[in-house]
């Protein structure tokens, strides 16, 4: 059930972050629509295809399609609020990754993954729809030049092993998770946090 609840809202916040994305760069309803569904998706199939899971997820599940339209419906009919907030498209994606890092780490133990590995399946499930998004919407993928982004999933991996380690309780490891990885999103962009950048021979 609790798993089930955070899939919904890791939907609802990716859809809501690639349908404010959209808006800003002026795409119509289809536009919109596309945009924040192969945000909420994209991670989620290309995570699937990797451990042979066929059909993927949201080809048998339309619930998946009804979240993320009516999130897009919502974004649309308050977009003047969502887009004042300077904040907002940062928070619902730092949600959404949270949630869907802790949801690829999963799926990974269920086909018997290595932890390691599990990490890194989580971290493709959080951050490949949002490369899919950014490159629709003309940007470099914020994964691959800005603060702090796959990193933050991979710390919140880490912090799922530990808790495992420690035998914490599911919803404490659950928690602790997502929080650990919306955190230090939010913080590597409060505080410019990056990784080195790879310099030009002369530069």
């Amino acid at each position: 059930m609790l798993f089930s609840i955070l899939d919904n809202i890791g939907t609802i916040a990716f859809a809501i972050s690639g349908a404010l994305t959209a808006i800003e760069k002026r795409m119509d309803i289809f536009g919109v629509l596309m945009i924040a569904i192969v945000t909420a998706f994209g991670g989620g199939t290309l995570r699937d295809i990797l451990i042979g899971n066929f059909p993927v997820t949201w080809l048998t599940d339309l619930s998946n399609f009804y979240v993320v339209t009516g999130s897009v419906v919502i974004t649309i009919l308050f977009r003047k609020v969502l887009l004042k907030l300077p904040l907002s498209l940062l928070f619902f994606d730092a949600i959404g990754l949270g949630i869907f890092t802790l949801i690829g780490i999963q799926k990974g133990l269920l086909v018997n993954l290595h932890p390691l590995v599990c990490v890194l399946l989580g971290t493709v499930t959080a951050c490949f729809g949002g490369v899919i998004r950014d490159i629709l919407c003309n940007e470099v993928p914020a994964i691959f030049h800005k603060e702090v982004y796959a990193t933050a999933c991979m710390a919140g991996g880490v912090v799922f092993f530990a808790g495992e380690y420690f035998a914490f309780s599911r919803d404490v490891i659950f928690i602790s998770t997502i929080v650990t990885i919306i955190v230090i999103r939010l913080l590597a962009v409060r505080y410019s946090w990056s990784l080195p950048h790879v310099k030009v021979w002369g530069e």
